[in-house]
């Protein structure tokens, strides 16, 4: 059996279980705790250099391609190549947009708990995290939360990702070609923290319908449910 290093709120792992429900695999799921730094621990390191949740394959699209290559029933890659390619860029798109996710994110259960680290505690959780452009995320939490500016610039340029799929959902209700694919897994992520709290007002019949009708037509499949995105702010 397939087994599945996952956070609950993390977007890549959402975007993995999703997709995963979607083929309708079987798996066994090992939560890990990004909170307390299981990510960059001794030994989840030596599962994941990278110190990045899920594992093995680093990236999940990549990740969610494998899975629609070993499982091709359902497909969930377009048929033609261009369709793919079209795919791929969405995806590529997508994921270059997380650091505008993180400012959100990071300013609620891993800033807290990052606040109240010493200097020298930092500095030491800091040797475990491989990635320098993490190391400034968790100096970010602990130290130097996001400005209200700052949220605002990374608002904006989430935005834009819905008036970029408000065209693309203009010919068929998705975002590639006629059919639900990976594509439209990638984004439902970054589309629930959109609508859940970063910009609820955009995601309006009004504002975006297309991508409102989108998101309900997501969310209303069997898949999506079991995969338990579930809410990202906790009290």
């Amino acid at each position: 059996m397939m087994i599945l290093h996952h956070g609950w709120r993390s977007s890549a792992s959402r975007r993995v279980r999703l997709c995963l429900e979607e083929k309708g695999l079987a798996y066994e799921g090992h939560v890990v705790d990004m909170t307390a730094m299981e990510h960059h621990s001794p030994e989840y390191l030596k599962i994941n250099p990278l110190g990045v949740i899920p594992r093995p394959l680093h990236e999940s699209g990549t990740i969610c391609e494998y899975l629609d290559e070993t499982f091709p029933d359902p497909p969930l890659r377009p048929d033609a190549p261009y369709q793919r390619a079209l795919m791929r860029n969405w995806i590529r798109h997508i994921d270059a947009l997380i650091g505008n996710l993180i400012i959100f994110n990071w300013r609620h259960h891993l800033a807290k708990t990052a606040s109240q680290w010493t200097d020298e505690e930092l500095a030491e959780k800091l040797k475990n995290i491989p990635s320098k452009e993490r190391q400034e995320a968790w100096i970010r939490a602990a130290r130097k939360p996001y400005t209200e500016e700052e949220r605002d610039a990374a608002r904006g340029k989430l935005v834009v990702l819905l008036d970029k799929m408000e065209e693309a959902l203009k010919p068929a209700g998705w975002l590639v070609s006629k059919t639900y694919s990976i594509a439209d897994i990638a984004a439902a992520p970054f589309v629930k923290r959109i609508d859940e709290e970063i910009a609820p007002d955009e995601m309006t019949a009004k504002k975006h319908p297309r991508v409102h009708d989108w998101w309900t037509k997501l969310q209303a499949r069997p898949a999506y449910q079991r995969a338990n995105f579930g809410p990202f702010l906790t009290s």
